[in-house]
């Protein structure tokens, strides 16, 4: 991952990169949320003549009927390849306003502002972009990395408690794969009383330090899945329920799932186990998953990006802090686990 993610005040940050470019348009993307609270902190810097486009917000609209739109947008402001997108908001906006980005004309410049913990940890950084397809999360996409990503933490005034905790499990994960240390900080203060500014400093540098081993998720960059494989198929089953689960929401509970079947096939101590479940369970409470939905959140799983040779691959953890990735699962395994969380 390029060194391109600088944080801090977003005016100034963002006013001496336009200043030092040239782009023909500059265009900004946002949702109804960032239009309304984020857009005021960077109009100041940003011409007069910009171009704007509201999407609405939330994972079921990261779709190709919403990236048409962008694409739409993009040609009927005759963008041409010198052209700047601004992705203002969080993780669909981040990975779906880069993804447009890449594909139109071959690839314009764009460079993400995330406005949710959650991207600012995670989505912004990486080079993951993409879009949900046929009821698939993120079935469609690429790797390309942002130009530029200007986080500011002052945007999580913004947010509702329920969005910040849905970043913070994002947060979580970085511990439980990579920092036994980290993982202890964390359970010795109290949500949302954090030092934010130090807690996404931390974060990105884990991320950074797995991505630039592994830009194209060959081998050890897959460790940041874990919670995710089981995750992303609960919470694609939640988006066609009037139970939606933001994406950290769904991720804590794959987390904890993952966290069970890391006992017996990652050799996680089953005393270690409990502890983690239990802390996940204080920080995100408990999601029941009705036992007539394990069908579908298993056929989910098989489409998960890493399964190989119609196995199941998970991420898994062998203790607090140490990951391990490409674990075979069998089905069975998966449907006993879901009776577990109930």
């Amino acid at each position: 991952m390029k060194s391109n993610v600088h944080t801090g005040e977003i005016t100034t940050h963002l006013q001496a990169y336009l200043s030092a470019q040239a782009f023909s348009r500059i265009g900004v993307l946002v949702d109804e949320n960032t239009h309304r609270h984020c857009l005021r902190s960077i109009a100041p810097v940003l011409p007069a003549s910009y171009d704007l486009l509201e999407i609405p917000s939330g994972e079921i609209n990261k779709n190709i009927e919403t990236t048409s739109e962008i694409w739409e947008w993009m040609t009927s402001n005759k963008w041409d390849r010198q052209a700047l997108l601004i992705n203002l908001g969080g993780g669909v906006i981040g990975d779906m306003g880069g993804f447009a980005a890449s594909t139109y004309k071959r690839g314009i410049t764009f460079i993400n502002i995330p406005t949710t913990l959650l991207a600012m940890v995670d989505a912004s950084m990486g080079g993951k972009l993409g879009i949900d397809f046929d009821g698939y999360k993120n079935h469609i996409g690429l790797f390309r990395d942002p130009d530029r990503v200007f986080i500011d933490a002052t945007f999580l005034k913004t947010l509702p408690g329920r969005q910040l905790k849905s970043g913070f499990a994002e947060v979580v994960k970085h511990a439980l794969i990579a920092s036994t240390a980290y993982w202890e900080e964390l359970q010795h203060q109290h949500f949302p009383h954090y030092n934010w500014e130090q807690i996404i400093t931390r974060s990105i540098q884990i991320k950074k330090e797995v991505v630039d081993a592994d830009p194209l998720e060959k081998g050890l960059r897959k460790i940041l899945n874990f919670g995710h494989t089981l995750g992303h198929a609960i919470e694609t089953y939640f988006l066609e329920t009037d139970r939606m689960l933001y994406h950290g929401e769904a991720i804590a509970v794959g987390m904890k799932l993952e966290t069970k079947l890391s006992e017996k096939f990652a050799g996680l101590s089953p005393e270690t186990s409990t502890k983690i479940q239990n802390q996940l369970h204080k920080w995100f409470g408990e999601v029941s998953i009705p036992k007539y939905a394990h069908n579908k959140i298993i056929e989910l799983c098989r489409q998960d990006k890493k399964n190989d040779s119609g196995t199941y691959r998970f991420s898994l953890i062998e203790d607090a802090g140490r990951a391990v990735y490409d674990v075979e699962i069998p089905e069975r395994a998966l449907y006993d686990v879901l009776n577990y969380a109930n």
